[in-house]
C-alpha cells in the first residue's frame, strides 16, 4: 500500500496520536502507524494536526483597504459603512480583486481554507460581485469560497438593491443575505427578511443575514428570520450573524426567542473581534461589549460559531487572517474559560463553521477532503492559547504552506535559558 503523502505522529483533536495517510485529495487512512511508502512523509512528531480553519463570515471586498480614502475617525459601525459607501465611489475592480487575492494568500499560510464573503450588491456596477466571482475561480484549487449577495445599504432602503441582489443571484452567488436593522423601518426590515427568505427558498440557497448588528434590544429581526426559515422549510440553511441586539434583551424575552432559534435549526454565527470593537459606542459606563448570548444558545444545542468578519478596512484597523485569533478574543468575551468550553473555542472555528457553511467534505476523517493543517502546539487549548505558528497546510492533498519550527535561545545575565511556552496544562 502507498500513500502520496503521510502525516506522521500527529496529535489529533481528540488527543490521539496518529499518522494520515492521503490518496490523491482525499484521506484514505488514519492509524496509530502506518507502515506504508509514500510520496513525501511530513513528520508531526506530536504536533497538534487540524481539519482546515474556517471562516463563514467575511467581508472579502472591503478587506485591506484601511484608510482609503480615509480612516474612520469615531471607529463606529455607521462611520464605517459611511466610508465603504465613498470607497465604492472610486475603487476598481482590478484593486477588489488583487486585495482579495491577497488575503487569500494570507488566508492560506494561516490555515484557512473556507471562507463565506459578503459581497455588497448596492452597487449598480456590481463591481464587487464580478471581482469577487472571478477570486473564488482562482482560489478554487485551494480555498472553499462562498459569496452572500448583501444588500449592504438596505434591500428596500436603497432604490436598487433588489434588482442588483437579484443580479449579483443570476451571476452565481451562492448565498442570500439581508440587514433588516438597517432598513428605514422596524416594519420594512420584517418585510424584507421574509422576501429575502422566499427568494432563497425559491432559487434552492442558503440564507446568511445580517441580523440585528446594533445595541438595540428592540432589533428583534432574528425572530423572524427564525419564523421564515420554517415557514419555508430553509431548516439547516439559515444564519444569522452578529446577533449584538440580544446582549441588551430583556431576558424573558430570550428565554422565549432562544427555544425559537434553535426550533428552526438557524446558526448563529458571532464576530467578536468587531462586535466587542464597534457596540457600546453610545455607551459611557457601564460599557456594552457587543457580543451575543453564546454559552445561552450553545445549551440549547443552537449552532455557533465564531467568525472573523473584517480585516484593515472602514470598520477594523487590526487582523490577520488567523481564525485562532477570533477564538480567543471570543473566549474571553463569552468568559468561556474551562478545558472543556476551550476546547469547544477551537471546534467552533474549525467543525463547527464547516458544519455552518454546509461543507461535509471537510473534517479529519477517512473519505473526507485531503485537508489539514499542523500546528506547532500540543492540543486543541494550547493552539488557542499560543495562536501558533502553521507548520504545514495541506489543501486538496497538495502542501500549500509550509513554515520551519522556529526556537527561541536566550542569555540572561550570561546565564543560557530556555523559553517553553508550550507548558502543559490539565485539560
Amino acid at each position: 500500500m502507498t500513500f502520496d503523502i503521510i502525516v506522521r505522529g500527529g496529535t489529533l483533536p481528540d488527543g490521539k496520536v496518529a499518522d494520515i495517510g492521503i490518496r490523491g485529495e482525499t484521506i484514505t487512512a488514519i492509524e496509530p502507524r502506518l507502515d506504508a511508502e509514500a510520496g513525501r512523509v511530513i513528520e508531526a512528531a506530536g504536533n497538534l494536526v487540524s481539519p482546515p480553519f474556517v471562516d463563514p463570515h467575511f467581508h472579502m471586498d472591503a478587506t485591506l483597504s484601511y484608510g482609503i480614502p480615509r480612516i474612520n475617525a469615531s471607529g463606529t459601525l455607521l462611520e464605517g459603512i459611511a466610508l465603504w459607501g465613498e470607497l465604492k465611489q472610486v475603487m476598481t475592480l482590478e484593486e477588489v480583486r488583487d486585495r482579495a487575492l491577497a488575503y487569500c494568500d494570507w488566508a492560506v499560510s494561516m490555515g484557512l481554507l473556507a471562507v463565506r464573503s459578503h459581497v455588497d450588491t448596492c452597487d449598480d456596477r456590481l463591481l464587487g460581485v464580478e471581482a469577487l466571482l472571478e477570486v473564488k475561480k482562482t482560489v478554487a484549487p485551494y480555498i472553499d469560497l462562498q459569496l452572500v449577495a448583501f444588500p449592504q445599504d438596505g434591500f428596500y432602503r436603497s432604490p436598487s438593491a433588489r434588482a442588483n441582489t437579484l443580479r449579483a443571484l443570476d451571476m452565481g452567488v451562492d448565498v442570500v443575505g439581508g440587514i433588516p436593522h438597517f432598513e428605514r423601518t422596524m416594519a420594512d426590515g420584517t418585510r424584507s427578511v421574509t422576501e429575502l427568505c422566499e427568494i432563497a427558498a425559491q432559487r434552492g440557497l442558503a440564507v446568511d443575514m445580517h441580523c440585528d448588528e446594533t445595541d438595540d434590544p428592540l432589533s428583534r429581526h432574528i425572530e423572524q428570520l427564525a419564523y421564515e426559515t420554517q415557514r419555508l422549510g430553509l431548516q439547516g440553511r439559515v444564519a444569522g450573524s452578529h446577533c449584538t441586539s440580544m446582549h441588551s434583551m430583556d431576558n424573558y424575552y430570550v428565554s422565549k426567542l432562544l427555544p425559537l432559534i434553535a426550533e428552526a435549526d438557524v446558526s448563529i454565527i458571532p464576530n467578536p473581534l468587531i462586535n466587542i470593537m464597534l457596540q457600546g459606542r453610545h455607551d459611557t459606563f457601564p460599557k456594552r461589549r457587543g457580543l451575543t448570548r453564546v454559552k445561552e444558545m450553545q445549551a440549547l444545542d443552537i449552532r455557533v460559531g465564531w467568525g472573523q468578519d473584517c480585516v484593515l478596512d472602514p470598520w477594523y484597523s487590526l487582523g490577520t487572517a488567523d481564525m485562532l485569533d477570533v477564538a480567543f478574543m471570543g473566549l474571553h468575551v463569552a468568559q468561556m474559560s474551562s478545558p472543556a468550553d476551550m476546547r469547544r473555542c477551537f471546534d467552533m472555528v474549525t467543525n463547527v463553521n464547516a458544519a455552518i457553511m454546509g461543507l461535509a467534505h471537510l473534517g479529519l476523517e477517512i473519505g473526507k477532503r485531503a485537508s489539514l493543517v499542523v500546528l506547532d502546539a500540543g492540543n486543541a487549548i494550547e493552539a488557542v492559547r499560543l495562536r501558533p505558528d502553521r507548520l504545514c497546510v495541506i489543501s486538496r492533498g497538495k502542501v500549500v504552506a509550509e513554515r520551519e519550527k522556529r526556537d527561541t535561545k536566550l542569555s540572561i545575565d550570561g546565564r543560557p535559558a530556555t523559553i517553553n511556552r508550550r507548558h502543559r496544562l490539565p485539560v
